[in-house]
């Protein structure tokens, strides 16, 4: 179900969310690529297990992120509701240099082969689109 618009407090929360600078470059991982664990999230960002599974509570939190469970991986995924006015914020930053940088990491480490995604996919599990 997508908004078509929202009340005051889902905006203020994710305004919040938004405030953040390594929440930011979190959310435009898992926006950009569809879904993200944090084994990947930490390799890609160099933050500390700790930073980011704070930062991804606080994401989830605010009503931004869902997640499911696959073996010992958790991925995060923006929520269907909210995808629209995080797709509206990221038009904003496209050419931030920092977020294009996270992002050619992103797909240098993926066609290396380093991330879970790719480890899952060998162990014959298919990302539901």
């Amino acid at each position: 179900m997508r908004l078509k618009n929202f009340n005051l407090l889902l905006g203020s929360q994710i305004f919040k969310a938004c405030a953040d600078e390594s929440r930011l470059r979190i959310l435009n991982l898992i926006f950009t690529n569809g879904e993200m664990c944090i084994t990947d999230l930490e390799q890609i960002l160099e933050f500390t297990q700790a930073k980011t599974s704070r930062h991804l509570i606080y994401l989830k939190n605010a009503g931004i992120l869902t997640h499911r469970r696959f073996n010992h991986w958790v991925f995060y995924q923006v929520k269907d509701e909210v995808y629209e006015i995080i797709k509206q914020i990221f038009q904003f930053l496209q050419k931030d240099q920092q977020l294009e940088k996270d992002q050619q990491l992103y797909k240098t480490l993926y066609s290396n082969r380093e991330l879970a995604v790719n480890k899952m996919q060998r162990e014959g599990w298919r990302k539901q689109e």
